[in-house]
Order: structure tokens, then sequence, then C-alpha cells
């Protein structure tokens, strides 16, 4: 069967769908190894200090569903815009009053306004970017989440040395946010520039599936789809696909949950140790930076010889740097074992850049991803907000080590569902090509044998 997709460029993706994302996850990246110290200046006790750490991820929560809604109605640019001003209104109200409940309010704001660029970006990736390099664009989407996170401790580091205050990195998250505003205003609106191109590569990709005699999908125009979305919705995806959704679902959720708890349970732990704030951060940045070096190696994994290769790695590892913490916290070197453990998050993470972005889109079903994505978001998101929650309450009821020991075993527990699952529903990449397989329409369902 000939492919009359028109020719993908990785060039015409970079400006419009990387640029801002970095540049938000400069400013992001810098405040989040601060939040936990800020809180404790304020006050906090450490246990509420980790609560107040983990709003950004409920505000994610919160997000996604409103997320896609605002992005259909008003455009991907003019939601990016918003969401970059929502962010500069939370910090703003975190700085004006000294309190831990305005913290707690603008990280919530920012999780809000993050929701928006992660779905947004997810959703143009999963339609314009083929499955042939599906894996590499998306893993390369989230290294642009990292190289900002790698970027962002160091910016934090070097301001704390230079001023002796923790709060003021939060203004790197103000300049980053009206850098996105100038950035989407300067460039072409991403919808108008790629939107005909989708149009065009869904057109060729139900014409090929008519001229092979497949009549099962008919043709859409946007409109249709628009109209399909906002008729069933998230809520509809979620009952048409709840087999695929538990079960792939909960291992996704596991993986978000201890990626989540890696980075509030670092910050704690330098605080709890009583690691110095501009050597914490300096060693968070380097844990960063390794992780983003890794983020293209585990879209080439991926694309060869399966999403199994990249999920179960990270989830072992970052599940035994858990464990590793929770029984080195009063030992003689625990500076030396906070950092040995950074590094290996960095790794295990980089290892499995981008997969939980890889398997929404393999499984999303390809006439109307939105919904699908928007609920398979939302489990993913549900663990990295649950996570610091479990994290602050077995702190307070318990210690910190006990918090660290339970993320790494429900790190090996998502291991053994992806394991079990992930060849279920997603065909393996290698094999598929060998059969001349084509681009997947959706999670099967019932479950058939995978590879």
């Amino acid at each position: 069967m000939t492919d009359a997709t028109p020719p993908f460029s990785w060039r015409s993706i970079i400006l419009p769908a990387y640029l801002p994302t970095l540049l938000f996850s400069i400013g992001e990246g810098a405040i989040i190894p601060v939040i936990p110290v800020v809180a404790t200046d304020r006050g906090a006790s450490l246990a509420l200090a980790g609560l107040i750490a983990a709003m950004l991820m409920v505000g994610e929560l919160a997000g996604d569903l409103p997320a896609g809604w605002l992005v259909a109605r008003i455009g991907e640019r003019n939601a990016m815009i918003g969401a970059s001003l929502l962010a500069v209104i939370g910090v703003l109200i975190a700085l004006a009053s000294p309190t831990e409940l305005a913290l707690g309010i603008g990280i919530f704001l920012l999780g809000l306004a993050t929701a928006v660029f992660g779905l947004a970006r997810h959703a143009f990736l999963t339609s314009y970017v083929p499955e042939a390099v599906r894996a590499r664009a998306l893993s390369t989407l989230a290294g642009v989440f990292r190289a900002g996170w790698a970027i962002g401790p160091f910016v934090a580091a070097a301001l704390i040395a230079w001023t002796g205050s923790s709060e003021v990195v939060f203004w790197v998250l103000v300049a980053a946010c009206f850098a996105v505003v100038v950035v989407l205003i300067v460039l072409p609106d991403p919808e108008r520039v790629f939107g005909a191109a989708r149009l065009v590569r869904e057109a060729s990709a139900d014409a090929a599936a008519a001229g092979a005699g497949d009549g099962s999908d008919v043709a859409r125009t946007a409109g249709e789809a628009e109209a399909d979305a906002a008729s069933h919705g998230v809520f509809r995806a979620i009952v048409t696909y709840r087999a695929v959704l538990l079960r792939i679902g909960s291992g996704v959720g596991l993986l978000a949950a201890v990626r989540a708890s890696r980075t509030v349970i670092l910050p704690l732990w330098a605080v709890s140790i009583g690691m110095p704030p501009e050597a914490a951060a300096l060693v968070i940045g380097v844990s960063a930076a390794i992780d983003f070096a890794l983020f293209y190696v585990s879209g080439q994994v991926m694309d060869r010889f399966g999403r199994l290769w990249s999920a179960i790695p990270g989830l072992v590892g970052l599940g035994t740097g858990h464990l590793v913490l929770a029984f080195t916290h009063d030992v003689p070197g625990a500076e030396a074992w906070f950092t040995f453990v950074a590094l290996l998050f960095g790794v295990a993470n980089g290892l499995s850049s981008g997969v939980i972005l890889t398997l929404g889109a393999d499984l999303a079903p390809k006439a109307n991803p939105a919904p699908f994505l928007g609920a398979f978001r939302t489990i993913g998101d549900a663990g990295q907000a649950v996570a610091p929650l479990i994290l602050a309450g077995v702190t307070s009821a318990v210690s910190i080590m006990a918090a660290s020991a339970t993320m790494g075993v429900l790190g090996f527990v998502g291991a053994g569902i992806l394991w079990l699952y992930v060849p279920r529903y997603v065909p393996n990449p290698r094999r598929s090509r060998r059969a001349g397989g084509s681009e997947d329409s959706g999670p099967p369902e019932p479950p058939v044998p995978g590879t």
C-alpha cells in the first residue's frame, strides 16, 4: 500500500511545539526545588511543606478537563497565552502574602496553567507526527520539559547564592511566562499553520483505508470531529475504553506517581537531613541534566524495540531509588546517598522519557484522539496528584523514611502491571513493521494476545 501521507519535517514542529514549552518549563523548573524551602521559611511543618508542593500536581489534575475544553474553544495559542498569565497571577499571589495559604494557592494556579500546556502539545503531536517517529517526537517533547527542569534549578541555585533569598527565584517564572507570551504572539498560530497538514494526513489515511476495502471508518471533517468530541467527551471515552484505561492506565498512574514523588521527596529529603538549599538545588539540577540527556535515547528505544524497554527500566530505577533513600536517612553519609539517589532518579526518569505520552498516542483513536487523551492524562495526573499527598500523609503519620519506602514498593507494582498488559494492547513496533502493519487506530476491545 502506497503511503500518501505528506512528508514529516522535524524542523516544522520545533518552534510551535517545543520552544514555548522550553521557556515555560525553565521557570517551573526553577521554583520546584525551592517550594518546600519557602514553605518551611514561612513556618510550615515538613508534612505541610510536602502538601504545598503537591498543589502543583493537584492543579494539573484539576485542570485536565477544563484545558481540553479551553483549547477546543479558543485555540492553542490563546489558551497558552492565558495559561502563562494565570501562572504569573499565581506567583504574584504567592509573593504578595507571606503565608502558607497564599503559597499553596499560587502553586495550585501554576498547576492549572501547566495542564493547558501539556494537553495542547500532546494532542497536536498525536495528530501531526507519523507513527514511525511518534515515540521520538513525544520523547523529545518530554525532553524539552526536562531541559527546562535541568536549567531551572541551576538558575535557582545561582540566584539563591547571589541574593540569599529563596523567594526571589519565583521571578524567574514570571520572566519565563512573559517570554512565552511574546513567542506565541510573534510566531504564526500553530493551528493555522499545521491544521491543513493534519487534515491532509487524516484524509490520506482514510482514503488508503477505503482503498483497502475497510469501510469501518468514515472520513470526517474537522467540524464533525469537534462535534463528536463535544457530544461524547472525556466521560464517554472513559466508559468506552474502560478496560484499557483500567489496566494500562493503572500502570501509567503508578509511573506518574513515582515520578511525581521524586520531585517532591528530593527537596524534602534535603531539608530533613539539613543539606544547604544551594547544594540541594545543584544536585537536583545535575539529576535533571542527566534526565534530559537521555530523552532521545528513550525515543529511539521505544521506536525500535517497544514501549516496555523504556517503561520497565524507568519504574525499577525509580522504585529502587526510593527504597535506598528509606534506609539511608540517618547514616553518616546521608548527603552522599542523597546525591547518589538523585543521579539514579535522573537516569531512570530519562530512560522512560515520553513513555506515558507515547502510550497515550498509541492507544488513542486516530479519528478523534482528544477525549481519550483527556481520560488517559487524567489517570496519569491523578497519580501525580496522589503521590505527594501519600508522601505528606505517611510522613505525618509515620516518617519520611516510611513514605519513601511506600513509593518504592508502588514503583515495582507499576512495573509488573505494565509488563503484563502493554504487550496485549500496544504492538511491538519492530514486529509491526516486519508484518507490514499500519498505524494503530485505538485500543483494542477486548484485549487480544500481543507481541
